[in-house]
């Protein structure tokens, strides 16, 4: 079994007794930087510190060991460096005088970013987080640790610095389909950049760099940290909004890099002055769907650019149908030929119309007017009935009524169409996806418990996947409401068996433990564990210990104990 005192606190190798790890090289005897956690320090009573790996305003970033699980994670602390401090002596974080409730809001914004996060299961492009603790003062996120390279490292390793479309595209989609995920959790990342995507070693790209958002914001509570050339215009104080339309602009602009190999101009250098292209050989290389979808969402203000994942998927994929509902693919104008030899004749100008001369070519020209039409509408009606008996003759009704002859031609079928796999994909992006609520028409979806896919994710739908419906076809869809979880009521001082049976019709096991110390009614419940009033799955183990009075043991003239159903009246105590 792996000992942590024989672990390299920078890789978290196996490195026996020796001083310097023979992996990456550091010393056993390095010491961290304040204001940081020592190396070696454990949280919660469970996570041992290791080397800080980065740290920007918001916090740091500390390589760790699972003493539990028995592996190398990952260590996301809250401390922002702008109004907090650690002394050597106290680990506890130390919040400046009059920085308390911004302290206390941006801790909340950043527990509930990691929560989110680790509810969100299942992404490949995503990191796994497995925990969310409190320790020192302050709050820490948990996540895998896994051995990977940078996507600028990447690039910056290849031979030309850039790699080709059909390439880019299965290593940054997957991206895009995750960022999709976290949108609709209510997540915008803010900080997609080369240094923050990951390649790990089964060649798999992943999402890093998670902060609150105050700290990827210029004039914020906390020191910011902007990635230049891929964070958006109004990322930096400027007017507009942020959204996802921020996340767009930062995965376009990593996009740019892959496939040019230069870092895109900042967007404050763009306001006043847009020099950014495409490069005229890149350009030639490109399909003309994907330097148009890099056009759109690299737009500097955020009302002309591209504003979902779906939008800018559609554009990526070329796909006609989608692409034409954006409304933003648009087809480039025909070149224009080079003229010929023969110039074009001159358009002769008018003369002015002459004045009527006599109501006699009137008349003439009213009977030839009438004439024109009686004669246009028999060759209609003659044309009408060769395509009523030949072309329409299937779909031709005739109801002779009386003096009433009604004629109705049935319109022409619109092609039916496969269903869509909505299964696994979230609903707001399914709900808001112009093109399927073009073809379909969804009523009000079920919402259901599932303990394996997260709430506001699709785990069924009432028409089967590659079904060939009619367009228009209602399709109920069945949506997660994530694990069941039933609040634990309290039962302290309740009869236990009366406490048993709620909580077992509550979906609860019940575990008693029996207790003579104290003065209760017998059969009272004294405590209970876990704690009450909070929501738990069903199935589990409540722990009851229930008071019972303490009985005289009676025993046989051998010293064996006799049950209290065989006692006789002169064998019971005597009572006082």
């Amino acid at each position: 079994m792996i000992s942590s005192d024989n672990l390299c606190m920078s890789c978290m190798r196996e490195i026996g007794e020796k001083k310097q790890c023979p992996h990456c090289g550091f010393h056993s005897e390095s010491a961290q930087i304040p204001p940081y956690l020592p190396i070696r320090t454990v949280i919660s009573n469970r996570y041992l510190v290791g080397k800080m790996l980065e740290y920007n305003g918001e916090g740091a970033t500390y390589i760790g060991w699972d003493l539990t699980e028995k592996k190398a994670v990952k260590i996301r602390e809250f401390i922002p460096d702008s109004f907090t401090t650690r002394t050597t002596s106290n680990l506890n974080l130390q919040v400046m005088r009059g920085s308390e409730d911004v302290f206390a809001e941006l801790r909340q914004s950043f527990e509930e970013l990691w929560t989110k996060l680790a509810r969100l299961k299942g992404l490949s492009a995503l990191i796994s987080v497995t925990n969310v603790v409190e320790d020192y003062g302050t709050s820490y996120a948990i996540y895998e640790h896994f051995e990977g390279v940078t996507l600028r490292d990447f690039l910056l390793r290849s031979k030309t610095g850039y790699i080709p479309w059909e390439k880019a595209r299965q290593l940054l989609m997957p991206i895009l389909s995750t960022l999709g995920t976290l949108h609709s959790s209510g997540i915008i990342h803010k900080g997609i950049s080369p240094s923050t995507l990951v390649i790990s070693s089964d060649g798999k790209i992943k999402i890093t760099g998670f902060c609150t958002g105050a700290a990827r914001t210029a004039r914020s509570d906390l020191n910011s940290q902007l990635f230049d050339g891929y964070a958006a215009i109004e990322q930096y104080g400027f007017d507009g909004s942020q959204g996802t339309w921020t996340d767009i602009y930062s995965f376009a602009a990593v996009l740019y890099r892959t496939l040019i190999g230069s870092d895109p101009i900042s967007a404050k250098e763009r306001m006043s002055n847009d020099r950014l292209m495409v490069p005229g050989r890149f350009a030639e290389a490109l399909p003309a769907y994907v330097i148009n979808g890099l056009i759109n969402a690299l737009q500097i203000l955020p009302e002309d650019r591209t504003r979902t994942v779906e939008q800018l998927r559609a554009e990526l994929s070329a796909s006609p149908v989608a692409t034409a509902v954006s409304g933003q693919y648009q087809q480039r104008p025909a070149a224009p030929t080079a003229p010929t030899g023969n110039p074009a004749p001159k358009k002769p100008v008018s003369a002015p119309p002459a004045k009527k001369k006599a109501n006699k070519n009137s008349k003439g020209n009213a009977q030839i007017i009438i004439t024109s039409a009686v004669i246009s509408f028999a060759i209609c009606l003659v044309v009408f009935i060769i395509l009523a008996f030949t072309v329409f003759r299937d779909r031709l009704s005739i109801n002779v009524g009386g003096n009433n002859t009604t004629v109705t031609v049935e319109q022409t079928k619109a092609e039916p169409i496969a269903v869509p796999n909505f299964i696994g994909r979230s609903y707001l992006d399914i709900s808001s996806n112009p093109v399927f609520m073009q073809n379909f028409e969804f009523g009000d979806p079920e919402y259901v418990y599932d303990d394996e896919v997260a709430e506001g994710y699709i785990v069924g739908q009432s028409v089967q996947p590659e079904e060939m419906v009619e367009p228009g076809t209602k399709i109920t869809l069945y949506v997660s409401k994530g694990k069941e979880e039933i609040v634990l009521p309290n039962v302290i001082g309740s009869d236990y068996e009366e406490a048993v049976a709620r909580l077992e019709e509550l979906g609860f096991v019940c575990s008693k433990s029996e207790t003579s110390h104290g003065n209760y009614r017998e059969n009272e419940i004294i405590s209970m564990s876990p704690a009450s009033e909070k929501a738990y799955s069903p199935g589990t183990t409540v722990y009851l210990i229930v008071y019972v009075p303490e009985t005289e043991v009676v025993t046989d003239e051998f010293g064996e104990i006799i049950p209290s159903e065989e006692l006789t009246e002169e064998d019971s105590p005597e009572q006082e």
